[in-house]
C-alpha cells in the first residue's frame, strides 16, 4: 500500500479518535453546554428503624432485596402473580372504559390507532399523547404564578446523588417519579431521596406506554412498583405519572381505582414544558437546544396565570448536568421565580403523598385523599396485601438503568434511551480504526 495512503489513514484515525472519546465521555450531542458532573457523591445509608421525616410515618424497614422475588427488570410484569391478583380482586374492571389498547407508534399509526386518534379529544377517550387532553383530576400545573414544580423521571440512577447534593446545597425540594424496577436496584438511593424530604411518586415498573397495555398489565405495572416502595421504605405513594404522560380515560380509571393521583406536566397550546433532555443523550440535539428551551419556559411562564411543572430526568449524567448546571441555576436567578416540589407547590404536607399518612396529613388540598376516595383511611386500598411482602418468584434479572422495551408514542415525550448503546458504538468505531492501522502496517 502506498505511503501517502498509509499517512492518510493514520491522520484520519488520530484526528477522529479524540472526538469519539469525547462523545463517549460527555454524551453525543453535548455541545453548547457544560455537561460534566464530577465525582458522584456517596449515598448516605439509613439503617432499619431510622425515623421517617414524615410525621406519623413508620420507621424505615430492614431491606434485603432479592431480585428473584420480583419480575424481570424493565419488563412488563406478568399478570398471574399473587401480588397482581391481590390488586385485581379489589378493582372492578368491568366498569373501565372499553377502549382497546393502542398500537405501536401511537398517533403516527393512523391505521391501527385510527379509532383512538379520532376519539382522542375531551368528548372521547381524552388521550393526552395525541390530543393533549386532560381531565380535572390530572395535575398539570402549580397553582401560584411564578412557581416551578421541579420533577425528575426514570430514576433512581447512579447519577441521582448528584441531583440530591445540588438540591440540598440550594435548600430545594423536588418530585421524583420512580421506576419500580430501578428502585429495587438502588434501594439506598431511594431511601436517601425519601429521607431528604423529597416527594416520591410512581412511574410504573418498566416504563411502558400505558395506553398500549391491557387493563391487567396496567394494574401489574403499578402493583409491583407499590410493592417495591413498601419493601424499601415501608411507605406507599399515592401519586403517579404515566410514562410519556401517555394516558387516556381507561388508564385514568385504573389509576383512580388503585387510589393514585395523576401528575403530568404543563403543556399549553404554544409550549410543552418538556426539556427533551434525553435527546442530548441520544445525540439528537445539542445541549444548547434544551438549555434554550428551558429559557423559553421561563419566558412563557410570564404569560400564564398559574405556575408550571417541568419534565427532566435523573437517569443519565448528561440530563443530570443539564438540570444542576443549567436549568435549576437559571430558574433560581430569575427574579420572582420559586422552585418547589409539586406537593409543595400544591400546598400539600409531605405526608399527603403517601397512603399511610394521607388521611392525617394537614394541608392535603388538591385532592387531599387518594383519588377515588379509596385510600382516605391512610392505608393502601384493600389493606396491606396488595403492597405487602408476598412474592411470586418471578426470577428477575437485569441492570438498573437499562431501557424499557416500550416504543415511544409519537407526539409525546420519549423515554431516554440507554447511553450504553452509544458507548458500545464508540468502542466499536475505535476498535475498527485501530484494526485498520494494524492491517495497513502489516
Amino acid at each position: 500500500m502506498g505511503t501517502s495512503l498509509l499517512r492518510t489513514l493514520v491522520v484520519i484515525c488520530l484526528t477522529t479518535l479524540p472526538f469519539l472519546s469525547e462523545a463517549q465521555n460527555s454524551g453525543s450531542g453535548a455541545s453548547g453546554g457544560d455537561l460534566s458532573i464530577g465525582p458522584i457523591p456517596s449515598t448516605k445509608t439509613y439503617p432499619a428503624g431510622t425515623q421517617s421525616p414524615i410525621p406519623g410515618a413508620p420507621p424505615l424497614p430492614a431491606v434485603s432485596i432479592d431480585s428473584n422475588q420480583y419480575p424481570p427488570l424493565d419488563k412488563i410484569p406478568p399478570t398471574d402473580s399473587e401480588v397482581v391478583k391481590a390488586w385485581l380482586s379489589k378493582i372492578d374492571l368491568s366498569k373501565a372504559p372499553t377502549s382497546k389498547p393502542t398500537g405501536l407508534n401511537g398517533c403516527s399509526n393512523t391505521t391501527f390507532n385510527a379509532d383512538a386518534i379520532a376519539k382522542a379529544g375531551p368528548e372521547g377517550n381524552c388521550w393526552w399523547s395525541c390530543a393533549g387532553c386532560t381531565r380535572s383530576t390530572d395535575i398539570t400545573t402549580c397553582p401560584s404564578k411564578g412557581t416551578l414544580g421541579a420533577s425528575f423521571d426514570d430514576g433512581p440512577s447512579e447519577f441521582t446523588p448528584t441531583v440530591l447534593q445540588y438540591l440540598a446545597e440550594n435548600k430545594l425540594k423536588a418530585t421524583f417519579f420512580i421506576v419500580g424496577s430501578r428502585a429495587i436496584s438502588l434501594p439506598d438511593v431511594l431511601r436517601a431521596e425519601y429521607m431528604a424530604g423529597h416527594q416520591l411518586c410512581l412511574h410504573t415498573w418498566s416504563h411502558p406506554s400505558l395506553t398500549s397495555l391491557t387493563n391487567e398489565q396496567i394494574v401489574a405495572e403499578f402493583a409491583w412498583s407499590l410493592k417495591a416502595f413498601k419493601d424499601i421504605l415501608g411507605m406507599v405513594p399515592n401519586c403517579a405519572r404515566p410514562p410519556y404522560s401517555d394516558i387516556d380515560d381507561r388508564v385514568r380509571y385504573i389509576m383512580n381505582a388503585m387510589g393514585l393521583k395523576t401528575i403530568l406536566w404543563t403543556r399549553t397550546s404554544t409550549t410543552n414544558f418538556d426539556t427533551n433532555d434525553w435527546k442530548v443523550v441520544d445525540g439528537i440535539n445539542p445541549a444548547s437546544t434544551s438549555i434554550q428551551a428551558f429559557q423559553g419556559f421561563l419566558t412563557a411562564a410570564t404569560t400564564l396565570q398559574t405556575g408550571f411543572i417541568v419534565l427532566t430526568h435523573d437517569l443519565f449524567s448528561q440530563t443530570v448536568a443539564l438540570s444542576t448546571k443549567h436549568f435549576l441555576p437559571t430558574a433560581l436567578k430569575t427574579p420572582g421565580m420559586k422552585v418547589q416540589s409539586i406537593s409543595d407547590c400544591l400546598g400539600q404536607s409531605p405526608g399527603a403523598s403517601y397512603f399511610e399518612t394521607a388521611g392525617t396529613a394537614g394541608g392535603a388540598a388538591s385532592g387531599g385523599t387518594a383519588a377515588g376516595g379509596t385510600a382516605a383511611g391512610g392505608t393502601a386500598p384493600g389493606g396491606t396485601a396488595p403492597a405487602g411482602n408476598s412474592t411470586s418468584g418471578q426470577n428477575g434479572t437485569g441492570k438498573s438503568g437499562s431501557t424499557s422495551p416500550a416504543t415511544n408514542q409519537p407526539g409525546s415525550p420519549a423515554k431516554p434511551k440507554d447511553s450504553g448503546a452509544s458507548r458500545t458504538k464508540v468502542f466499536l468505531w475505535q476498535s475498527a480504526l485501530f484494526l485498520v492501522i494494524i492491517l495497513v502496517l502489516v
